[in-house]
């Protein structure tokens, strides 16, 4: 068996391989890092989508409520016949509004459009009726919602009430 003489390449080789293994652990522990840094901001940002839509749906949910609660006090309004307080004078409502009471956790007032005393002219599709004038009111119906109720949604919705009139006014 021969004897072949060590290269020192293959000592230096040897030697830088064992000085390597430490930059190669210390690079894979940056990699490690910045794997973690991506996966938490995409978390991050996830939460935030998830937030965005709670948001999303808790208006949706309060706005159809809401819509409903309208259609109600409407409803409310024309089954109490001449007693509805759409069929109040320009006169009788104050200033500030009329309030309707409270329901469904909704507030509703209602305000008069009329421009002074008289009432108007109906919007009409067709020819004006002689003797028939309405009385435009506005209705406004509030709700807050989402966390804390720190949300607040208006809907404000037009009403014409014919009326026979002589024009009197007050």
């Amino acid at each position: 068996m021969e004897n072949y003489p060590i290269n020192q390449n293959v000592k230096h080789s040897v030697s830088s391989m064992h000085k390597q293994k430490g930059v190669v652990l210390i690079i894979a522990l940056i990699m490690v890092v910045a794997v973690t840094g991506i996966a938490v901001t995409l978390m991050n940002s996830s939460s935030v989508d998830i937030k965005i839509t709670n948001s999303a749906q808790e208006r949706e949910t309060a706005e159809n409520s809401l819509i409903g609660t309208v259609q109600k006090v409407i409803a409310n309004e024309a089954a109490a016949g001449g007693n509805s307080a759409f069929l109040m004078k320009a006169s009788e409502i104050p200033e500030g509004g009329y309030g309707m009471g409270d329901m469904d956790g909704a507030s509703n007032t209602m305000t008069n459009l009329n421009n002074g005393a008289l009432d108007l002219p109906c919007p009409r599709k067709f020819n004006f009726t002689a003797g028939v004038s309405c009385n435009m009111v506005q209705v406004d119906t509030t709700i807050t919602y989402g966390t804390k109720s720190k949300h607040t949604l208006t809907i404000s919705t037009g009403v014409a009430q014919e009326m026979a009139s002589l024009n009197t006014g007050g």
